[in-house]
């Protein structure tokens, strides 16, 4: 197959899978203790479009709108956008660090933002300031201080190596995780908010939270976008990707800091959701290759794709108890894990 039909071909896909997406959600938004039809769903999205928003306004169950619009939609756009984020953040570090088995969760941040929840959650400060809540803000908090924190352990001179850099990122969150440990030990009436928000759940969204995520994510995945070439630079090694004209040091530190930003976001507003970063930048490189023009915007629609019917999972399965979606997501990723594990072994062997 030449180029051009391969450039085709990805336009073609990735249209297609962002119809699926647009019909999952709208699916998903059916789905629930009211009954709602999946075209009576769909013309209530319908009917907020610009424009032709009017034709699809007619004989609308109020109360039905009022559920999607409301309860539904925030929610599944929410875990749009973390999935999304999530999935951009490990396609680059997998790229940035030739590391298969890179993720959000690699560089402590995630940890961070865990340690951040939960002294919030600790001192019972569960309230909100202009619409945000302090559990979200000590959330990004931590992620913000886990990424200064492992950026000045691992940086030697001007430079920031690889490995001083996940190995400060272990090191870090096997301490945020500990002292996490030493909070629950200290708070026993909060150990399980403590412990559902570190699992991973988008029960409690809302629109302040789409409106201050989503501009993150998206504003976020598109520098990273812009810096696909030096991604794939970088994967040849950092002597021939500085030969070629890359800054591979200014490259990794402005990477570093967006993918901070966008898993700061995400998590502070979801909680520690695991495998997502990890398993759906791996299957579009074993699929589509591992040219980053293609598995960046790949893995963005798909991990929205793949959150999204999680979370729809996650709040069906045994209604009206609600699994954590993490645990739906970590259902899912550790047996592609171990099958990375295995195939990485028999390499080696």
């Amino acid at each position: 197959m030449s180029y051009m039909d391969k450039k085709g071909f990805y336009r073609i896909l990735f249209f297609m899978i962002l119809v699926g997406l647009f019909l999952t959600v709208v699916l998903s938004s059916t789905m629930g203790a009211a009954n709602i039809t999946f075209i009576e769903a769909l013309r209530i999205l319908m009917s907020k479009l610009p424009l032709v928003g009017h034709f699809f306004k007619d004989s609308l169950d109020a109360t039905h709108a009022l559920i999607v619009l409301n309860i539904r939609l925030p929610r599944i756009l929410l875990a749009v956008s973390v999935g999304m984020g999530l999935s951009i953040v490990g396609a680059s570090m997998q790229g940035m660090f030739k590391n298969p088995m890179a993720d959000p969760g690699v560089l402590g941040v995630s940890t961070g933002a865990a340690l951040g929840a939960s002294i919030a959650i600790a001192m019972g400060m569960q309230k909100f300031i202009f619409g945000i809540g302090l559990v979200t803000l000590f959330s990004f908090i931590g992620a913000v201080f886990a990424t200064v924190l492992v950026y000045s352990i691992a940086k030697v001179g001007g430079k920031l190596p690889t490995i001083n850099l996940l190995l400060s990122g272990m090191a870090v969150s096997f301490l945020f995780s500990a002292m996490i440990s030493i909070i629950m030990v200290f708070r026993h009436n909060q150990i399980e908010n403590i412990v559902m928000w570190t699992m991973g759940s988008i029960s409690a969204a809302s629109w302040k939270q789409v409106a201050v995520v989503a501009p993150i994510v998206l504003v976020g995945s598109i520098i990273t976008f812009i810096f696909s070439r030096d991604l794939n630079l970088l994967a040849t090694g950092s002597d021939t990707a500085m030969s070629l004209g890359v800054e591979v040091e200014t490259t990794k530190k402005i990477l570093l800091v967006i993918s901070s930003v966008i898993i700061g976001a995400c998590v502070s507003v979801s909680g520690v959701i695991g495998f997502v970063g990890l398993v759906i930048p791996h299957i579009i490189r074993l699929v589509l290759g591992s040219d980053h023009r293609v598995v960046l915007p790949f893995s963005a629609v798909v991990g929205a794709l793949f959150l999204v019917i999680c979370d729809t999972l996650a709040r069906n399965i045994i209604p009206p108890t609600e699994i954590p979606v993490g645990a739906i997501t970590s259902l899912f990723g550790a047996p592609f894990f171990i099958y990375l594990l295995v195939k990485s072994k028999r390499k080696v062997i």
